[in-house]
């Protein structure tokens, strides 16, 4: 095993990560009907670029991911809740695991665990009542 050092094992893990993601039973449909085939390649540069930022420290990201949460939380009848969160976690923490350790790794494992608190809570609170 090794650690995360680079922008490419940042690449290969949010690449891994979404092809389980993208495959997953509970979460594949959610991620396949909100971002076509032809744009995933984009979208993963952008995700690449999210992690880069917050755990290499070179800001490199733009964009809103709790804007793009509560989207796509509309687009799917809000029907979106915490096990999707949990399943999420799950895969991402099995991916690091799978392919890194070391602090970048566990810092990647504890961001994703704040950052998935923030979003559920966001989409929450612009759920309608």
């Amino acid at each position: 095993m090794k650690e995360i050092e680079n922008r490419e094992d940042i690449s290969k893990l949010v690449n891994a990560f979404y092809v389980r993601v993208r495959r997953d039973e509970l979460l594949g449909p959610i991620f396949n009907n909100q971002i076509p085939n032809d744009k995933w390649p984009a979208h993963l540069e952008k995700l690449t670029d999210f992690w880069v930022t917050n755990l290499l420290g070179k800001v490199c990201f733009k964009g809103s991911p709790t804007r793009a949460h509560i989207e796509v939380d509309y687009n799917n009848d809000y029907t979106i809740e915490q096990l999707h969160f949990g399943k999420w976690i799950q895969l991402w923490f099995a991916t690091i695991d799978s392919l890194y350790e070391g602090k970048l790794a566990e810092r990647a494992k504890n961001a994703a665990r704040r950052m998935g608190t923030g979003q559920y809570i966001a989409m929450w609170n612009h759920k309608p009542k």
